[in-house]
């Protein structure tokens, strides 16, 4: 039987680049021989696409239909109701994905996990307290062993945003006003000032390569005290 995997997530706000860089760890460790797997939150799992299409979609307008998939009617959602989704969601990838990777000993990578929620939703009004206490039983054991998490100031985000998605309709997220991620960057500093050795804070203004020479040094220590070796060649 193998040992347990290693379980990772990667936070930040809207334009800090964590999509990129996961990607690119991805890759550095596959072609390292170590046996890895990318997925995200919210989807990986049917239901979690389907509740990805329904959070993302803008509230007040009905999204476009997709092959096999109805047309979206326009919804606004209270931050309680994004948080129960948000984490029907997170309950079935658990489940289906994440945990069986993990019994397989396998690297985990999960594009934004439960940090996310007490971010975004706690920007919303959402007590943190109260969803820690949801997310216990959703997640069970499957804390992550290391969070990467890419900060970078707001506006910031917002022009690289804008840079990279041009006249593209921005998501229900995305439209919400700057101080509301001005509030979500001081929430994710404050989980990780709670919990500095699970939580990495990682500079996402540097140039690209240089942010992920950083995460792949971060991420190398940890899997080397868990014998994750490269292959030799």
């Amino acid at each position: 039987m193998p040992g347990r995997g290693v379980l990772i997530s990667f936070e930040g706000g809207e334009g800090s680049g964590k999509s990129t860089q996961a990607a690119r760890l991805l890759d550095h460790l596959t072609k390292q021989g170590i046996d890895a797997i990318l997925t995200r939150e919210p989807g990986g799992t049917p239901l979690g696409d389907w509740v990805r299409r329904l959070l993302l979609a803008r509230p007040d307008v009905a999204s476009a239909p997709e092959e096999g998939n109805p047309t979206l009617p326009a919804t606004a959602l209270t931050p309680v109701e994004e948080f129960l989704l948000f984490s029907a969601a997170r309950a079935s990838l658990v489940s289906k994905v994440i945990r069986p990777a993990l019994e397989q000993g396998r690297v985990v990578l999960v594009d934004r996990y439960y940090h996310s929620s007490y971010a975004y939703q706690s920007a919303g009004g959402l007590e943190i307290a109260w969803m820690c206490e949801v997310t216990e039983r959703v997640v069970g054991d499957c804390v992550p062993d290391l969070v990467i998490l890419l900060d970078l100031p707001a506006e910031q985000g917002f022009a690289r945003n804008r840079g990279e998605n041009g006249t593209e309709t921005p998501d229900r997220f995305e439209m919400r006003g700057l101080a509301f991620h001005q509030r979500v960057r001081e929430a994710y500093l404050q989980l990780a000032s709670a919990e500095p050795e699970r939580i990495r804070v990682v500079d996402a203004g540097a140039e690209s390569g240089a942010v992920f020479s950083e995460v792949e040094s971060i991420v190398g220590m940890l899997l080397a005290t868990r014998g994750m070796q490269p292959e030799r060649k």
